[in-house]
């Protein structure tokens, strides 16, 4: 290969893949899928029939209605969640109210799995917010006084009393050496200013 040979296009498999990626990301697909697969699960129990053998075992419970009800509504705010992105909150509450609903009245929620999906897929779904527009990044390099390094602050100015070299001993003047209006760092006073 050299450097003029052109890349080769990206197979059908992975630009459907990066296709569903990008719409994956732009709503809140996870909750939907935890929605749907806990309404499935509540719906599922009360119809299932176990083979054990040439043994049928089905659960005829009353609450095969309820869980009809409640599990069709739970897929149905799955689906909702995946196409229609905006009443997220309204349906993400739905489902946890039905997941809630589900226990007393549908085979303990599902066995609790369906609840506990419906019920984490509710609250993903609330939480969900959708994401902005990528922002254009800062300059790499920073202008002279922004980010950086910190800089030294100035040293106060040193007065002599006029006989030499000697730092002046005396009182200063009221208010001249007052900082507690300053930044608390520079230990004004050994007080903080409370505002």
């Amino acid at each position: 290969m050299s450097a003029e040979t052109p890349a080769a296009a990206p197979g059908q498999f992975t630009r459907r893949r990066l296709q569903f990626r990008a719409w994956r990301g732009n709503r809140p697909f996870w909750a939907g899928l935890f929605v749907v697969l806990g309404g499935f699960l509540i719906l599922y129990f009360p119809y299932a029939h176990l083979q054990l053998g040439h043994l049928t075992m089905a659960m005829g419970t009353p609450g095969g209605s309820s869980s009809l009800i409640i599990g069709a509504l739970l897929i149905v705010l799955g689906i909702t969640l995946w196409f229609q992105r905006h009443i997220r909150v309204f349906a993400g509450v739905a489902a946890i109210l039905l997941a809630l609903v589900s226990i007393p009245l549908s085979n303990i929620g599902g066995f609790i799995v369906g609840f506990l999906c419906s019920l984490i897929g509710g609250a993903m779904a609330i939480a969900w917010a959708p994401g902005g527009p990528p922002q254009p990044e800062p300059p790499a390099e920073a202008a002279p006084g922004e980010g950086g390094a910190p800089q030294a602050a100035p040293l106060p100015e040193q007065r002599t009393d006029g006989l030499g070299d000697v730092p002046y001993q005396g009182f200063t003047a009221p208010g001249e050496n007052d900082l507690s209006g300053t930044s608390p760092a520079n230990g004004a006073n050994g007080r903080h200013s409370a505002g």
